[in-house]
């Protein structure tokens, strides 16, 4: 073997453990990102290989989205710094922009990874961004289809004929899924002489029975289990309330955004709390959403079941879907209970009692009850 064959040769077997090892690095990385856990879990192997995103360029991009399948929120932030870090050294123009696209269009992809691959096409690419959004106006990702609504809201603000400009609103009413778009929709459909019933557009439960006041000295009454909670479907009994017997009382919203005002049934008090309860007749057993606001301590039980306590007052004002909880509803009849506490502070910013309440699919949809 000549000399300048041997050297050939090695040169080809220096680059391929360089690529394999290049190969193998970048896989331990997208290995961290994907073991990266609460306090601190995981931190420090990332840190160890964060020095394989040096040696990535942007046609690595697209795997970086992919393993944001994978990975939790804070894996997902770690990632779109590499992502960025990549392409601050590489420029634009070297944005895999049609895998990306790909990558977008496909809905198997985690949604929220899809919108992180929209942003970076939305900042390097802006003329290939804006030409997808007409595509998402149905998509499963908010963040997504919050673009395509958006769309259809400036369309329609522009239209001059009434009758053109009331159906492009009923339309985009009907493709909105969050509570500012579906509000601004309305109030523009109303302003073109339209009647929009909005509470039971968006769902909102109005109609329960209430019974209060109970004790909550201290924040006490969150953790106490009064007798609601187990006879609940007793609505004819009489309860020990914080002054004395208390019954189950109906009690209903006109509010535009489905508030429940607690104050209004029991009076402006402090250190007390009660219950709402109501009935959701599904058509099916289905997976939903359970959709509370509250500037209050709560919890919620559906079919006898605690689907989430929050034990916490006052932060902040009560916003519409301000909560956003996963569960099941059964065929037929299902049963939702609300516990709202209220507690010793006297500012004028602790006055409010209240909640208002939504059942939907994953996507926002709203889902009626039958009765």
């Amino acid at each position: 073997m000549s000399f300048m064959c041997y050297m050939s040769r090695l040169c080809v077997i220096f680059s391929l453990v360089i690529y394999t090892s290049l190969i193998h690095g970048n896989e331990d990385l997208f290995e961290s990102f994907i073991q990266l856990g609460p306090e601190g879990r995981g931190n420090d192997q990332l840190v160890k290989n964060w020095h394989y995103v040096k040696k990535m360029s942007s046609s690595d991009i697209p795997k970086l989205l992919e393993t944001m399948n994978k990975t939790n929120a804070l894996g997902d932030n770690w990632i779109r710094a590499a992502i960025f870090e990549l392409l601050n050294d590489s420029g634009k123009e070297s944005l895999p922009d049609e895998e990306i696209v790909r990558f977008i269009k496909d809905k198997e992809n985690e949604g929220s990874s899809r919108s992180t691959a929209y942003d970076f096409l939305k900042l390097m690419k802006p003329q290939i961004a804006v030409s997808l959004i007409p595509t998402f106006i149905d998509d499963p990702e908010l963040t997504l289809r919050r673009e395509g609504v958006q769309m259809l809201l400036n369309q329609a603000n522009k239209l001059e004929n009434k009758e053109q400009a009331i159906d492009a609103f009923q339309y985009a009413l009907g493709k909105a899924r969050e509570v500012d778009q579906i509000e601004s929709a309305s109030k523009s459909l109303e302003s073109l002489g339209e009647e929009i019933d909005l509470p039971k557009r968006m769902g909102f439960l109005t109609a329960w029975k209430v019974i209060g006041p109970f004790d909550n000295t201290s924040r006490n009454g969150f953790g106490t289990t009064y007798s609601p909670e187990n006879n609940k479907m007793l609505l004819d009994s009489v309860h020990r309330g914080k002054n004395g017997p208390v019954k189950w009382q109906p009690f209903s919203t006109s509010d535009r955004l489905g508030l429940m005002d607690l104050n209004q049934p029991f009076g402006h008090i402090k250190e007390v709390l009660c219950y709402a309860y109501t009935e959701f007749e599904s058509s099916s057993e289905q997976t939903v959403q359970f959709r509370i606001g509250s500037k209050n301590a709560w919890k919620l039980w559906v079919n006898n079941r605690l689907i989430f306590a929050r034990d916490e007052y006052h932060r902040g004002a009560t916003r519409v879907d301000q909560f956003i909880l996963d569960g099941r509803l059964q065929k037929g009849e299902n049963q939702i209970l609300v516990k709202v506490c209220q507690n010793e502070q006297t500012e004028s910013w602790t006055k409010q009692w209240e909640f208002c309440f939504r059942v939907t699919d994953e996507s926002g949809t709203v889902i009626n009850s039958l009765n």
